[in-house]
């Protein structure tokens, strides 16, 4: 079995020796080149722009304004160059099309536009008198006032997050060509078959009428979820001008064009006895909204069910502000867990029990809002494997009372959860003449490892060797999947997957067992094992390759398989050593462990990478990542990989990861669990932990940069 193993990644060849092919790579004969024209305003409307000098430039086929550009609507986002209204700095005003890339830009740099502008508001300071409650934003269970009075114990404080961008490795990029009434797009998309049904209804044309590829993408987070309008204003230029269209997004045009975690502020109150159980939990939210959408994020999941508690009140508010409308970010729950996670280690000091013990204290297998069963939680393990692998039983509690030399010394830890998705899906896989199989499948890899996965499932369920296997993502063309977001790709896809590969196998065993020039004629088809691309008899005296069968047969054995699985929940605790130098401000992350439970571990290196890679993310969160919005312009003053820090090699230690690895047989047909944002959750409250425990100073305010350690 290789299913559990940690196998290397499959496709990394392909990717090294620049095999892949990103959107950006497509070149096809005839093509234009689309660049954008950022509005300078975050609110008011165009007045005028003047594209005579745009237009002069050698290679310039069209420029498109608000008064030429093709008419369309979106069913997920507001549609730039559709009038006048500027409704955030950074919004498209112009595209430049030519048919070079150099030739769209120069002339995109030559484009005026003049404008009436009207103040902005960029952060939530600025509109508190604009805050509302949406639609379906609270949760009230038990009576929390009561609870709170009934509390021996109660801790309430604000914490804040800034706004974050997803800065993926690889830019957003569009390649759009029609035939007809037939579109064709390269996308950098997570979700394939979503875009393909955006494109459809922005066009007026069939679903099927669409093929959308994406076969490999360098990162998502997230931000490559949606479609966004750059990509259909850039189909609907292909559209008519008649000639394929590319338009790549710069680092700069990420930070407006496409999505971004909101700023976000809370209130946690905790109620609690003195033996730590927790009488109440109330979680006040406000989140930054745009003047164009309310998406609000489900922020307060954790708060309603991680731990045990009687009376629960959340409730998450929102604010418009003149800012790009946000959307989701890898983990979105880091927020609103980093301030319950902290809270709770505010409480476990004034009630002088460990941070672990509180938690274990208030553990459940119940969730406490719904009264529902979790299918498996192994949350108890979690605290006991990463606080043994930790040596969290030598950490003094007394705040401030470890150093070496200059430096202070902390340990901390949180809980870590997050939900994962579960979409319905289906793949098919094909075993050819030769013995060899195929399986495709309109999912994504995003970079997670989803082609490995997919070829050690198909392999095991088969007996056939990985390299036997091929796997093919990221089309259309092919069955149906899910969108690879929400951590939900594992969950949601495996098990069709391995149930196609059943079902072929089934059915070639039928044709060896049914055919009297096999050596395993006659034998009962449930008896026969299947390993290493052979068919043994039940003692293993007779055999058969898959290869001769399928050679006999003359013709493929195809399976498509469909399944929806159930949404789930994985777990984890995260423990971090931090090392605080008091004369700088400095803040070192030194030691990180974390346990997890996830389900079953389908490949040990690539959730391995999953918990670096969250680790990584969850100590950019904590200590620098800051999208600076300028209040006065509402813009981003730090667009860029200069400006807008991210955590790299020199800011991460070594990273234990400890998986419980039991399967849980609920969520999925194999057990696993989705798990890609679980690692992410509690790693900023860790460390903030860690510099109370190293210092004695609580920071309640996300990043926990230099300025607020001096």
């Amino acid at each position: 079995m290789t299913v559990g193993q940690p196998v290397e990644r499959v496709d990394g060849r392909a990717k090294v020796t620049g095999d892949a092919r990103y959107a950006a790579d497509r070149t096809l004969p005839g093509m234009l080149y689309s660049y954008l024209v950022m509005g300078t305003i975050a609110r008011g409307r165009v007045t005028s722009v003047d594209t005579a000098a745009a237009r002069a430039v050698p290679g310039v086929v069209e420029v498109f304004t608000h008064e030429n550009a093709p008419r369309l609507t979106s069913d997920q986002h507001f549609m730039p160059l559709q009038g006048t209204q500027i409704h955030y700095n950074g919004q498209i005003v112009a595209i430049t099309v030519a048919t070079t890339p150099e030739q769209a830009q120069e002339a995109a740099e030559l484009v005026r536009v003049t404008y009436a502008p009207e103040t902005p508001k960029a952060v939530i300071a600025d509109a508190l008198t604009e805050v509302y409650l949406p639609a379906n934003q609270e949760v009230i269970v038990g009576d929390p006032t009561a609870g709170l009075a009934a509390a021996e114990v109660t801790v309430t404080q604000n914490y804040s997050s800034p706004p974050h961008h997803h800065n993926p490795i690889e830019p957003h990029a569009t390649v759009a060509q029609w035939d007809g009434d037939h579109l064709t797009v390269h996308e950098t998309s997570q979700g394939v078959v979503n875009a393909q049904r955006t494109f459809a209804s922005a066009f007026a044309i069939p679903q099927t009428n669409v093929r959308v590829l994406a076969p490999y993408l360098g990162g998502g987070f997230g931000g490559k979820s949606p479609v966004w309008p750059h990509s259909l204003l850039n189909a609907a230029i292909a559209r008519q001008l008649g000639r394929p269209a590319k338009m790549v997004l710069t680092r700069a045009q990420m930070y407006s064009i496409v999505s971004h975690r909101a700023e976000f502020r809370q209130q946690v109150t905790l109620g609690a006895k003195r033996d730590g159980t927790l009488t109440a939990l109330v979680h006040l939210s406000t989140q930054q909204l745009s003047r164009t959408s309310e998406n609000m994020y489900s922020h307060s999941i954790s708060s309603r069910m991680l731990y045990a508690c009687p009376n629960i009140h959340t409730r998450q508010q929102g604010v418009r502000l003149d800012v790009p409308t946000s959307r989701f970010m890898r983990s979105p729950q880091m927020a609103s867990h980093f301030g319950l996670e902290t809270a709770l280690d505010e409480l476990s000091y004034q009630l002088g029990i460990d941070p672990v013990e509180l938690r274990r204290r208030n553990y459940t297998d119940v969730n406490p809002t719904t009264g529902e069963r979790f299918s498996s939680r192994f949350l108890l393990d979690c605290y006991k494997l990463g606080a043994d692998a930790f040596g969290w039983s030598r950490r003094n509690p007394k705040p401030g009372s470890t150093r070496d030399g200059h430096e202070f010394v902390g340990w901390g830890m949180a809980t870590e959860a997050h939900d994962h998705n579960a979409n319905p899906s289906s793949a098919m896989v094909r075993m050819a003449a030769d013995g060899t199989v195929l399986s495709q499948t309109a999912t994504q890899d995003i970079g997670t490892g989803t082609y490995t996965v997919f070829t050690q499932v198909v392999a095991d369920a088969l007996g056939v060797p990985l390299n036997q296997v091929k796997v093919e993502l990221g089309d259309t063309n092919f069955p149906p999947a899910a969108l690879s977001a929400g951590s939900g790709t594992i969950a949601s896809v495996t098990g069709a997957v391995n149930a196609a590969a059943l079902a072929v196998r089934t059915a070639v065993v039928q044709l060896a067992v049914s055919n009297p020039a096999s050596p395993l004629h006659g034998l009962p088809a449930e008896q026969i094992i299947t390993q290493h691309g052979y068919l043994f008899s039940p003692d293993r005296s007779r055999r058969e390759s898959y290869r001769a069968v399928m050679a006999r047969h003359g013709a493929p054995v195809q399976n498509t398989s469909s399944m929806t699985n159930a949404r789930g929940y994985s777990t984890g605790a995260v423990f971090v050593e931090v090392r605080v130098d008091p004369r700088y401000g400095r803040v070192r992350v030194t030691r990180g462990v974390g346990a997890y439970d996830a389900g079953r571990v389908m490949n040990h290196k690539t959730a391995g990478s999953q918990v670096i890679g969250g680790f990584t993310w969850g100590i950019g969160n904590a200590l620098m990542e800051h999208t600076v919005l300028d209040r006065r312009t509402a813009r981003v003053v730090n667009p860029n990989l200069s400006t807008y820090l991210l955590a790299v090699n020199a800011d991460v230690p070594d990273i234990q990861a400890i998986f419980v690895n039991k399967p849980d047989p609920v969520s999925t047909a194999l057990g696993a669990r989705g798990f890609g944002e679980t690692p992410i959750t509690g790693v900023p409250a860790a460390i903030g932990n860690a510099i109370f425990h190293a210092t004695g100073r609580r920071i309640r305010d996300l990043p926990f940069t230099q300025d607020k350690l001096l």
